[in-house]
């Protein structure tokens, strides 16, 4: 089974996040990077299918992003991937959902995918697009939500997280797409052996401009803005128990805390 795996290169969690001069996007000096939460999760979802199949089978890693998304690739691959494609893009902070979906696609097509797994959302824009676009490029049936993929005869039987603590379990056929939650399953570290592994598995690079995936940009981020820090007092007139009754309403409708 050949599984390739999209990955993206986001800033550390704890990293101080500073507005860029332009007011475009953040300014991405002095900052740490790490490999996306969900994209970790697909990457532990692929590497359990294929040693769940014997460790027959492929892994590859897929991503786009500067010279420096090296780094989060050979971390991939020293968690167990077989090899990696790098896309080269210095503007990849330019392109929308359709557009970072059209390089990933051009990528992954010739590879002729049994499964493409992606996460569920990057950590730094949030927009729960990229995989379920890259399944319509495709052409491939997808499911979104993922916590669990098990192989069967027919094809695959996946685990989808619901609202409210609700689960679905549904049958698909493959090759398919899908976007796997944060969640589902322990994630590995990269053993030493692993590391060193890593330096001697193949990790292929293409330029963006190589794989014709250019297009006008349907969403243009035109600019960003740190939250307004505010304050303000409110008094709640009325019995005790009236004024419960009006904070617990509050909380639901404007803290949105209930």
């Amino acid at each position: 089974m050949k599984i390739i795996v999209a990955i993206k290169q986001v800033p550390e969690r704890d990293a101080q996040v500073r507005i860029a001069a332009n007011g475009k996007w953040i300014d991405e000096a002095d900052l740490q990077w790490a490999m996306n939460e969900p994209d970790a999760y697909a990457l532990e979802e692929a590497l359990l299918l294929k040693e769940s199949g014997g460790a027959c089978g492929e892994v590859i890693v897929v991503s786009a992003g500067p010279e420096r998304v090296g780094s989060t690739i050979r971390e991939a691959l020293a968690k167990g991937a077989d090899r990696a494609i790098q896309i080269l893009c210095d503007d990849l902070n330019g392109r929308d959902a359709l557009g970072v979906a059209r390089l990933l696609a051009a990528a992954i097509k010739p590879e002729n995918p049994d499964l493409v797994l992606t996460g569920l959302q990057s950590e730094d824009l949030g927009l729960g697009q990229t995989g379920v676009i890259v399944a319509e490029l495709l052409g491939l049936p997808h499911a979104t939500m993922i916590l669990h993929v098990e192989k069967t005869e027919s094809g695959l039987k996946v685990k989808r997280e619901l609202e409210e603590g609700w689960f679905q379990s549904i049958e698909l056929p493959t090759p398919a797409v899908l976007t796997v939650q944060s969640g589902g399953n322990k994630l590995r570290y990269a053993t030493l052996m692993g590391i060193k592994r890593a330096k001697t598995k193949d990790l292929r690079t293409v330029n963006a401009a190589e794989l014709g995936a250019e297009g006008t940009p349907a969403v243009v981020l035109d600019q960003i803005a740190a939250p307004k820090k505010q304050k303000s007092t409110q008094i709640l007139p009325g019995s005790a128990k009236e004024a419960a009754a009006a904070l617990v309403e509050k909380l639901k409708t404007e803290a949105r805390v209930l």
